[in-house]
């Protein structure tokens, strides 16, 4: 019996080719997935998958806290492998104002081996100011980003808005890398969206105008923020609080390969050889 020879082509055909042939221009990273507490495997598999496709990873509150050391230094030296920044959600960070232990606490994340750390409500102490947070993450080679949120004051949200401007300017001047603007405040859900999930484009217009788009990172923790978000600013838009499972799934319709952004006109894919229109002639001949 004669054996089958198995026929391999004798070139390999690839993804980034195709992205190119369809017009889809390369992308920097500008999505933040959140990780909640992935098990090492599981981040490292979401790594070999997806990393170029990520600007920084959060992790989530003080999950990276209560869970196992040697497997949060070695998710977090898994992203370094692949150079991607890791910063400590804020809630940490406030833990550590609150008892005293800021010096303590930046520290550990320096040791632990952080990028950045995220920092999420204004500081109304002279030792805590902006400039002074900076200096002392800078001295333990940390990044510091900060959460923009309406303080408990009672003012109405476009009230609130200008206080918010006012406060990432304070936090940019002083040298920190990123705002991340909230999707939801309190309650009510009003803020970015609102109860509603609907975009309030004039605030988030006003802090993208402010600031500009390589400064803001805009909290869209669902598919309909995240597709609200790109649909408004387009591809160059920067989204955080995605989760890993959504993420492949954002930066598809960020390229216009999801079904809904492949109708829209600035996700609109053009074959760069002009074979789009010979090919659908064809298909028209033979139908």
């Amino acid at each position: 019996m004669k054996e089958i020879q198995e026929i391999v082509p004798r070139r390999r055909f690839h993804t980034n080719e195709y992205l190119n042939m369809l017009g889809i221009a390369s992308i920097p990273p500008l999505v933040s997935p959140v990780d909640r507490g992935l098990d090492p495997l599981a981040f490292e598999s979401h790594l070999e998958q997806s990393a170029r496709l990520i600007s920084v990873i959060k992790l989530s509150m003080g999950s990276w806290l209560v869970a196992g050391e040697n497997a949060i230094r070695q998710k977090i030296s898994s992203a370094r492998r692949y150079k991607i920044p890791v910063v400590a959600g804020a809630t940490p960070f406030e833990i550590a104002l609150n008892a005293h232990r800021l010096s303590d606490y930046l520290d550990l994340c320096s040791d632990i081996g952080m990028t950045r750390i995220e920092c999420g409500f204004r500081i109304m102490n002279e030792s805590h100011r902006p400039q002074a947070i900076v200096r002392a993450a800078a001295v333990r080679e940390l990044q510091v980003q900060y959460e923009l949120r309406r303080q408990p004051t009672g003012l109405s949200l476009w009230s609130a808005l200008d206080s918010l401007i006012d406060d990432g300017k304070e936090w940019i001047e002083a040298g920190a890398v990123q705002l991340i603007v909230k999707a939801f405040e309190g309650t009510s859900r009003s803020g970015l969206f609102n109860y509603g999930g609907e975009l309030n484009i004039y605030y988030a217009d006003q802090f993208a105008k402010t600031f500009g788009l390589h400064s803001i990172m805009f909290e869209a923790p669902d598919a309909q923020s995240q597709f609200s978000l790109l649909d408004h600013f387009g591809a160059d838009v920067h989204l955080c609080n995605v989760s890993f499972e959504d993420l492949l799934s954002v930066e598809g319709y960020r390229r216009g390969l999801h079904f809904s952004s492949f109708a829209r006109q600035h996700f609109n894919v053009q074959a760069t050889d002009g074979r789009a229109t010979e090919e659908a002639a064809n298909v028209k001949a033979s139908a």
